[in-house]
């Protein structure tokens, strides 16, 4: 893994995370904004709402309808590069 904090990415390429629990976290988000910060089975953890409401890139992004899809995909962008908190 490169120096530093590594990202969901990184830790996905790693095999420490897998690519069915960042789309749960992804999934539960969606499904309750509210939910908490989600833990990965490695102990890790990302708090999705932060980092929406920290992200302005969202505010032009409609969460429903036709437009779920293009939200979902720069969702997964914004989890896959974000530092995730380890335990």
């Amino acid at each position: 893994m490169p120096p530093g904090p590594p990202t969901v990415a990184d830790l996905r390429k790693a095999g420490i995370i897998t690519s069915q629990e960042v789309v749960a976290a992804i999934d539960l988000y969606l499904r309750d904004p509210a939910a908490g910060p989600y833990r990965f089975a490695s102990g890790h953890s990302i708090d999705i709402a932060a980092l929406v409401n920290a992200t302005p890139a969202f505010g032009a992004v409609d969460r429903s309808g036709p437009q779920e899809k293009a939200f979902r995909t720069v969702l997964a962008a914004a989890v896959m590069s974000a530092h995730p908190t380890a335990s």
